[in-house]
């Protein structure tokens, strides 16, 4: 088995089914809207295909690939696993696993601005593992929180084919871009809706309900000095601790994009005495 499911689909590029605004605020790390919109996705996927959960088979659910730092869909993904898990509590099933399909290497590009060919191209030069054995025989769920071009359910895929994985995959969506003739450009519509600049940003992160994902993260460390000043005076101590943590799990004190704030971060923490 290999299918798809997508709450909302998206046919016009000036109206949407769901809220940009909060899909902006979900993308820059404000898992509130992660957790909204996991729910919905869940209780649409029910309400349509429902059957698909009633199986002898045990679950995965996967966000899209990452390296160390997650993605916006990671959050989006634990929380359709919890909403998941109380379904099948109630069902006297046995709850999902979360698991990952790991990857070796990042890129400064900004994803939003490509075309499908450049995405494919990207992440296709990117090196990916799973544990076959573990998938095999299993409902494997890939959750990811839009589809635009297709080019990351294009490389899972080719990634399940090399590696020969024997079990069930169902892609699910919380948006899908349904009319192929609207530019590819427009996630980058989504993505910066309401998130526009460096006080934007900072307004999420003084939010209670704001965590890191890998796109705040570079978009951080991408900053030129003066906004990088006015982000890192505004935000807690233990937020830049935990960012120059980030940074360094994710490898990216090796681009030199990024050195100069990452420099700065360090000194920051030496300041401190560590």
């Amino acid at each position: 088995m290999n299918k798809r499911y997508s709450l909302h689909h998206i046919h016009s590029a000036d109206e949407f089914t769901f809220s940009p605004a909060e899909y902006s605020y979900f993308k820059y790390g404000d898992k509130s809207y992660a957790e909204k919109f996991a729910k919905e996705l869940f209780q649409g996927f029910i309400a349509h295909h429902g059957e698909i959960l009633d199986t002898d088979k045990e679950i995965l659910v996967l966000p899209s690939p990452y390296m160390a730092i997650p993605t916006a869909s990671n959050f989006l993904c634990f929380y359709f696993k919890k909403q998941l898990d109380f379904y099948l509590f109630q069902k006297g099933k046995k709850s999902s696993i979360l698991s990952k399909i790991n990857r070796n290497h990042t890129y400064t590009t900004d994803y939003g601005t490509l075309s499908f060919e450049d995405r494919k191209n990207l992440i296709g030069n990117d090196t990916y593992y799973l544990d076959k054995d573990f998938l095999r025989g299993k409902l494997c769920i890939f959750i990811d929180d839009i589809k635009i071009t297709g080019s990351h359910e294009f490389t899972v895929n080719k990634i399940l084919d090399e590696f020969d994985v024997k079990a069930d995959f169902l892609f699910m969506y919380y948006a899908e871009l349904m009319n192929l003739d609207i530019d590819p450009k427009i996630e980058n519509y989504f993505n910066y809706h309401s998130v526009k600049n460096v006080e934007d940003v900072t307004e999420v992160m003084l939010k209670p309900s704001f965590q890191f994902n890998t796109r705040i993260v570079k978009y951080i460390l991408g900053l030129e000095s003066s906004n990088f000043d006015y982000l890192t005076s505004k935000i807690k101590k233990e937020q830049m601790d935990h960012l120059l943590e980030l940074a360094i799990s994710n490898n990216y004190h090796l681009i030199k994009e990024y050195e100069t704030n990452i420099n700065t971060l360090t000194q920051t923490e030496l300041n401190y005495g560590y």
